[in-house]
């Protein structure tokens, strides 16, 4: 199973930005979908960006027109780019991806605090 491994993450000023990569241990040039979850304190973990293949992308609403998740294929990454963000985006952000059969593997998580 290919491992997953995320960085870019810290503290942050509402408003501000950060960029998280994922790199993957393999390249899987089949792969369905590769993107971002988060988990918020006390909270399920929940979806926040998604790119396929094919490089259509897929958003929540609660990030929409501020993060934008995108990936470079020859070096195995997938990128978030997060832009104004809120104290509501605090959490701990997973990337995951999915092979052609849906099976999913998931990284460590990196941690993203937006305080003042």
């Amino acid at each position: 199973q290919v491992q997953l491994v995320e960085s870019g993450g810290g503290l942050v000023q509402p408003g501000g930005s950060l960029r998280l990569s994922c790199e993957a241990s393999a390249r899987n040039p089949d792969f369905y979908g590769w993107g971002w979850f988060r988990q918020r304190a006390g909270r399920q973990r929940e979806f926040v960006a998604t790119i396929f293949n094919n490089g259509k992308t897929n958003y929540d609403l609660s990030v929409k027109g501020r993060f934008t998740i995108s990936m470079d294929k020859a070096k195995n990454m997938v990128y978030l780019s997060m832009n104004d963000l809120k104290p509501e985006d605090t959490a701990d952000y997973f990337c995951y991806q999915d092979t052609p059969e849906r099976a999913r593997a998931w990284g460590q998580g990196t941690q993203v605090t937006v305080s003042s």
